[in-house]
C-alpha cells in the first residue's frame, strides 16, 4: 500500500478525531491536511501509520484548540459546534456510541475540559486507543493520561445527556415534530415538547436572533408557531436531516441556500432542547449559505404591507 493509500484509508478516523477535539469542520479539515503534509515529508515510513497520523492530528488539534478557546471567550452569544451531517468514520458495532459522542450536547460538554483532558478522553472513550498510544499523542506519561481520562470521564458523566435508548423512536418523534411544524399544528408541537424545553441559538452576532433563548413549553411553542408563516412567505423549506448524529433539520430559502440548522435532544419521549446554528460562518460545508438578514426582511414585507 502506498503512503497516499494509507493516508486515505485513515483519513475518516483522522477527521473524526479532529472534529471531536475542535467542534469545527473547517478546522478539523485543516488539521487533517496539515497531518498529510507532515506525513508526506517523512523520509522514512513510521512503524505504524495509524499511530503516527493519530498522534500528529491530535497534537495539531490540541494546539488549535488552545487558541480557539480564547476566541470563543469573546464570541457573541452562545457558541455551538459547526453542524456535521455525516461522520466519515464508521464502526457498525459502535454506531450509536459514535453518533452520541458527536452530538451537540456531548461536544458542548467536551468544551468544559482542558485540551489535554479532551484529547485523552476522545482517544480512549470514543476511539478506544490504548494508553501507550494516548501518551504518545498528548505527550504525557501513561499514568498521567489515566488521570486525565478519569477526570474527563467524571465531568462528562455528571453532565451527559440521557438520550433515548431507541434511536428509531427518536427519529420517529422528530419526523412527527417537523411534520407538525410544516403543517402549523401548534397543539401537536406542544405535545412533543418537554415541560422544561429550551430553544437556543448560535448566531455569533452575524444573523438575526430574537433572544438569547426561549425556555418552557409556552414560549417555545409560540416562537415555533411564528416560524412557519415566515418560512412560507419566503418560499423556504424544512429539510429533516440527521445533524451531529441526532434528529435535526436544515432550513433553506427558496434558492435552496442554508438559513440555519437545527438539532433536537430527545429525552424521555419529549424534545428537551432545540439548538439552532445560524452563524453564516458555520454551515458553509452544508451548502451555499443564505443572507439571513435579507431573508428576514423579505419575510417581514407582506406583514408590513398589510398594515
Amino acid at each position: 500500500m502506498t503512503r497516499v493509500e494509507e493516508f486515505q484509508e485513515l483519513r475518516p478516523l483522522l477527521f473524526s478525531i479532529g472534529y471531536r477535539l475542535l467542534g469545527s469542520v473547517s478546522e478539523a479539515e485543516d488539521a487533517v491536511q496539515e497531518t498529510w503534509l507532515r506525513y508526506e515529508a517523512l523520509s522514512a515510513a513510521p512503524v505504524s501509520a495509524k499511530a503516527y497520523l493519530s498522534t500528529v492530528v491530535t497534537r495539531i488539534s490540541i494546539n488549535t484548540l488552545r487558541s480557539a478557546r480564547v476566541r470563543r471567550e469573546e464570541y457573541v452569544g452562545p457558541w455551538f459546534p459547526e453542524p456535521l451531517l455525516t461522520d466519515p468514520y464508521e464502526d457498525p458495532e459502535r454506531s450509536a456510541q459514535l453518533a452520541d459522542s458527536v452530538s451537540m450536547a456531548a461536544l458542548l460538554l467536551l468544551e468544559r475540559l482542558t485540551p489535554l483532558e479532551r484529547a485523552a478522553f476522545v482517544l480512549r472513550e470514543v476511539f478506544e486507543f490504548g494508553f501507550p498510544e494516548i501518551a504518545s499523542a498528548v505527550g504525557r506519561s501513561e499514568s498521567a493520561c489515566r488521570q486525565l481520562v478519569v477526570r474527563a470521564r467524571r465531568h462528562m458523566t455528571a453532565g451527559r445527556p440521557r438520550f433515548e435508548a431507541d434511536r428509531r423512536e427518536r427519529e420517529e418523534l422528530a419526523t412527527r415534530f417537523f411534520r407538525a411544524l410544516a403543517e402549523g399544528d401548534v397543539e401537536a408541537l406542544r405535545e412533543w415538547l418537554a415541560a422544561d424545553v429550551q430553544m437556543v441559538a448560535d448566531s455569533g452576532g452575524k444573523a438575526p436572533q430574537w433572544a438569547q433563548g426561549f425556555f418552557g413549553v409556552d414560549p417555545v411553542s409560540r416562537v415555533l408557531a411564528l416560524l412557519l408563516p415566515l418560512l412560507v412567505r419566503i418560499g423556504g423549506a424544512v429539510e429533516p436531516h440527521r445533524v451531529n448524529g441526532q434528529p435535526g433539520a436544515i432550513f433553506r430559502d427558496r434558492d435552496g441556500k442554508v438559513i440555519n440548522t437545527w438539532t433536537l435532544d430527545v429525552v424521555d419521549g419529549r424534545i428537551q432542547t432545540i439548538r439552532t446554528v445560524s452563524n453564516p460562518d458555520k454551515p458553509g460545508h452544508v451548502g451555499p449559505v443564505a443572507d439571513a438578514w435579507a431573508v428576514l426582511r423579505e419575510a417581514q414585507q407582506p406583514a408590513e404591507g398589510a398594515d
